[in-house]
């Protein structure tokens, strides 16, 4: 029986063995890439392995490690083997996977590179002098990741499942009045993960600090009226990530009434995911549900029509959508239009977007629509768009909340969408 893993493997030969033939190659190597160090010091920032190559193995890929493709062979594993005893040891991987690859182990001085073939190209960093620089090579494989493999996806339900216990845990300690950190340290081991092993720094910020769209700290000191969480934070199951966000409040004011209106205009957004529909598309469509949702809670008294041609909601809702999830939490191609690389970049309408490519088939998106009340922005707003109609009072009641976001990650179907983030959320 054909496992997922032989089929994922299928696939990716067969993309690979038409940009060989596109670009007149023999064989394409594949790079993890090497550790790098902090500067002046012997330690090392946290490995992650260049993506095309860590797409072919059904584990995280470490340091020095190779994927070498030649058309009609299989694919070769070059594995590091390290004399050292300052670290533990570096076995191949056991299990049945061995059984559809050639693998090679080598020192670093090894030349396992000797007898490959004159038009060999390099994909990875750290590209060695053999290999043949092709144009647009990169771009011809990054265009087809979008389009996820069944097994990819059932990765990614995996990294959902141990995202959406770690939420959870994190729900739980922000009730019980925990800090910043301490709401962190309980997502971690919820998820069963490491901070170096989330496929992102993970986001814990409580009041104001949810207005920060990427706050980076993690306090200490625990609040006496935290009001707000607001946790981004994902889980890794051998490189594919899931990219969740959750905001939590402790009192059933009209704070929460705002949040549980913009979950439900997610979850619509959420369903509406499907082939054939252009993701700027659902990005205007979301401007407008914010205009909509400012409107109902009394926050702007424009109409929607109003707002939008004022650009009120881009100060409330300053980011794009979402973009394409994977091997990278923001994953590759999102701007291309096709296989040559062509680019199809966002307008001033939306210039954060990272997704602008019309949706296909098991690609796998996240949908994350937010509402902050950033100072800087407001402020901007105040002195650069007269009639605002916004009621400022009411604002400032709401800016020790800081923000909210909430977002899934969605495959993309065609009819109704799987929503691995919900799904992960229901079966805890």
């Amino acid at each position: 029986m054909t496992t997922a893993y032989q089929e994922h493997l299928s696939v990716l030969s067969h993309r690979y063995e038409a940009a060989m033939a596109h670009f007149d190659l023999d064989a394409i190597v594949l790079a993890s890439g090497e550790k790098s160090y902090y500067f002046q010091d012997d330690h090392t920032h946290p490995f992650h392995a260049y993506s095309g190559a860590q797409q072919w193995l059904p584990f995280t890929l470490g340091a020095e490690t190779y994927v070498v493709l030649k058309t009609g062979e299989k694919p070769t594993l070059v594995w590091p083997i390290r004399d050292d005893f300052w670290h533990a040891p570096n076995p191949v991987p056991s299990g049945d996977w061995q059984q559809n690859w050639n693998i090679i182990t080598a020192r670093k001085t090894d030349k396992w590179f000797a007898n490959l073939p004159k038009q060999t190209a390099w994909l990875g960093p750290q590209a060695m002098s053999f290999a043949v620089a092709y144009e647009g090579l990169k771009a011809y494989v990054d265009f087809d990741k979008a389009v996820k493999t069944d097994f990819e996806i059932q990765a990614m339900r995996q990294a959902s499942i141990r995202g959406a216990a770690g939420h959870i845990a994190a729900k739980e300690a922000f009730l019980a009045g925990m800090s910043e950190l301490e709401i962190h340290l309980a997502f971690l081991k919820a998820s069963q993960q490491t901070a170096t092993q989330e496929p992102y720094p993970g986001i814990v910020g409580l009041n104001e600090h949810a207005a920060v769209l990427h706050y980076e700290h993690k306090s200490t000191e625990k609040l006496s009226d935290s009001r707000t969480l607001l946790i981004d934070a994902g889980a890794n199951e051998h490189g594919y990530a899931s990219d969740i966000t959750r905001t939590f409040t402790r009192h059933d004011d009209d704070f929460n009434a705002l949040i549980n209106d913009l979950d439900t205009m997610e979850q619509k957004l959420c369903r509406s995911a499907m082939s054939g529909v252009a993701f700027k598309d659902l990005h205007q469509d979301t401007l407008a549900g914010i205009a909509s949702l400012l409107h109902e809670h009394k926050i702007c008294a424009l109409s929607v029509e109003e707002q939008l041609a004022k650009r009120i909601p881009q100060v409330f809702f300053p980011h794009g959508l979402g973009h394409l999830l994977g091997l990278q939490v923001h994953d590759v191609g999102g701007h291309q239009a096709d296989k040559m690389g062509t680019m199809s970049m966002p307008d001033e309408h939306a210039p954060f977007l990272r997704l602008t490519r019309t949706l296909e088939k098991n690609m796998v998106i996240t949908i994350e629509p937010g509402l902050y009340f950033i100072p800087m922005l407001l402020d901007k707003m105040q002195a650069e768009i007269p009639n605002h109609g916004c009621d400022m009072t009411r604002i400032q009641h709401f800016m020790p909340y800081g923000g909210i976001r909430i977002e899934d990650n969605v495959v993309v179907k065609n009819d109704q969408p799987e929503n691995l983030t919900r799904i992960a959320f229901a079966n805890q």
